[in-house]
Formats: C-alpha cells, sequence, structure tokens
C-alpha cells in the first residue's frame, strides 16, 4: 500500500492503535488480547480502532509475549501413514488453519530415536506434544516433561498421563451384531499377533456378543501374522474343522483380503454361503477386495481431534488425565449379507 505521493506506507502498529483509542500501548494490548482488566467500553474502543486502522497484531511477537511457540510436536512410530496419517489429519482439524503449526516426527519404533526427536522438539520450544504409537497396547510413559503430552492410539502405561485410544472392544462387538443380524450363527475368528492386547479385546467384543445370543463361536479363536498369507492359511484351516462356517470374522482387512481368496478358491461364495469382515476399514484394501469389505473404522480422524484438544486444553492448563476411548463404527460392504442356501 502507498500513499498519494507514492511512498509505501508502513503498516500499523500497536502504537498507532492506541494513540488512536486513547490509551496506553499496555492497555491496548491488553484489550486485544482479552485481558480482564480492561473495561468493556474501553476494549471496545481499542477493538474499533483496530479495525480503522486495519491492524494486525505479529503473530511471533504475540507468542513471545505469552511465552508460547505457537506450535506441538507429533512424533509418530507409524509414518507409512495406515494410523499416523489419519490422526495427524484430525489433529490438524483441531488445530485450526494457521493458528497451530504441528511438526511431525518419525521414531520407527524405537524408542532411543523417540527420545531424540521428544528432546529436539522441546528445543524448539513446542507448547506440547503428541505421542502416535504404531500398535493400540500400552506403552511406557515419558514420564515428567515441561510441556502437556498426549498418548494417541497406544496408551501410556501411567494412569496419570492422558491418553485417546479406540474402543476395540467394541470393534468385535459391533461386527457380531451385524453377523448375527445377518441370520449367521456358525462364526468363527482368524485375527493377528497374539502378542496384541487388541486383538484380544477385539476377540472378547465378539464372543460376549454370541455367547449373549446363545450361539457361541465356532472354534477358538486362530492367532496368527496381520498378513494376507495368514489368512488364507487359517481359512484352510477353519474349513478342515468347521466345514459349515457362515462368516469368519478377521482381526484386520489384510487377513481379511487372504481370508476372501481362500474362500473364492475353495467354491465358496462371499456373502451367500460365508460372509466375512475386517478390522480397520483401510479403503485401499477394503474397496479393492472381491467383493468390497465389510470392516470395522476405528475412527482414527476424531481420535486425533480428540487428542488435539486435550492437548490444547492441558496447555491452558486444564490438565484431564487418564484415557478417553472413542468410539468404532462398522461400514457394511458387499462381503456381508443374508446367508442364501
Amino acid at each position: 500500500m502507498a500513499t498519494a505521493s507514492g511512498t509505501p506506507r508502513r503498516p500499523p502498529t500497536l502504537s498507532d492503535v492506541a494513540r488512536l483509542a486513547g490509551v496506553s500501548v499496555a492497555t491496548a494490548s491488553k484489550s486485544l488480547n482479552g485481558r480482564h482488566q480492561v473495561k468493556a467500553e474501553t476494549r471496545e474502543r481499542v477493538i474499533s480502532a483496530a479495525e480503522q486502522l486495519n491492524f494486525s497484531p505479529n503473530v511471533l511477537a504475540r507468542n513471545l509475549l505469552s511465552g508460547r511457540s505457537g506450535a506441538i510436536g507429533l512424533v509418530t512410530h507409524d509414518l507409512e501413514g495406515r494410523f499416523s496419517i489419519p490422526t495427524l489429519m484430525g489433529a490438524e482439524d483441531a488445530a485450526g488453519t494457521g493458528k497451530v503449526s504441528v511438526l511431525l516426527c518419525d521414531a520407527r519404533g524405537d524408542a532411543l530415536r523417540e527420545q531424540y526427536h521428544v528432546q529436539a522438539l522441546l528445543g524448539r520450544r513446542v507448547d506440547g506434544l503428541m505421542i502416535v504409537g504404531a500398535r493400540p497396547d500400552p506403552r511406557p510413559s515419558l514420564g515428567p516433561l515441561p510441556v502437556p503430552v498426549v498418548y494417541a492410539y497406544a496408551p501410556s502405561e501411567d494412569p496419570a498421563d492422558m491418553s485417546v485410544v479406540s474402543d476395540n472392544v467394541l470393534g468385535g462387538r459391533v461386527v457380531a451384531e451385524h453377523l448375527i443380524a445377518c441370520g449367521r450363527s456358525r462364526i468363527a475368528v482368524v485375527t493377528g499377533d497374539a502378542t496384541y492386547g487388541a486383538a484380544h479385546d477385539r476377540v472378547a467384543g465378539v464372543r460376549a456378543v454370541l455367547d449373549g445370543a446363545g450361539v457361541g463361536l465356532t472354534g477358538e479363536p486362530l492367532y496368527g501374522s496381520w498378513s494376507e498369507e495368514w489368512g488364507r492359511a487359517a481359512t484352510a484351516l477353519v474349513l478342515a474343522q468347521h466345514p459349515d462356517v457362515d462368516a469368519i470374522v478377521c482381526g484386520s482387512d489384510q487377513i481379511a483380503r487372504g481370508v476372501l481368496d481362500q474362500l473364492r478358491e475353495s467354491g465358496r461364495r462371499v456373502p451367500e454361503d460365508v460372509a466375512v469382515t475386517g478390522h480397520d476399514n483401510w479403503e485401499i484394501l477394503a474397496l479393492n477386495a472381491r467383493p468390497h469389505l465389510t470392516s470395522v473404522d476405528m475412527n482414527l480422524e476424531e481420535l486425533g481431534r480428540r487428542a488435539a484438544a486435550l492437548l490444547f486444553d492441558a496447555i491452558d492448563g486444564q490438565v484431564r488425565p487418564g484415557t478417553d476411548v472413542v468410539p468404532c463404527r462398522l461400514v457394511p460392504r458387499g462381503s456381508t449379507g443374508p446367508r442364501v442356501d
């Protein structure tokens, strides 16, 4: 912007606002920052002056005055994106465009690398930290730090910390309820690594619904790797031991893809003969399966939003320790439906 003589006009300053409003610079600053010590009529006069001058406070200066950097650190152990990217998207939604910067670091499942990134982020004076795990099981706490910390997806072992997780038991329940509603009564479970607490939680949810319906689980749950290869091998076992099975609940979408392949090779129709469900709702797998895969969505974006909201509240002094559990939801697709004899 320039004056009539062509000389560039300097941007308005806080002093200009104070002069126009007839107050001190300190009072102008307090008014624009919403401090309670300023009378309402004074605040209105200062805001009016700022609007007249088209004054925009310097973000860096404001952050320095408040003792904040305007940035949070996010350390992930899953940069390949299956879980961290939706969580990060939710966190950025909660942060608000341009209001808070999110600095992302990849720890690659390494505790030493995690410590390095945490110290580096603290050196950048971030206002808080979000730690996103690679597996949904409790992890060691980072202990006391100079800024608030929220653990997302993988909760802290310390109940005094703040954690946000997906409801894995509910994930098993919604699948079992859906299959019962579809008229299925011979339901088997093929899931992943038995060292994952989440795998057992999902089975517990399935079993509770089936027992309550008087159906019971067909055979014992089969635990293995989180892979298509295991899905194929486990399905062969299920069909050999329980040829009348009419539904298979899978612990992940990758396992479900292998289950679908083996059922097709065995001459079983999906969903007419055997219904199949997955978990994660990873669309690159679920929407490219034949047929499209019914799956449990863990609401990871909502998980990220809640984790960020917890973090921002803690930065403002409102710390809420404990674990916040985010409900999951079922996304029905072509791999489930009523049995056709």
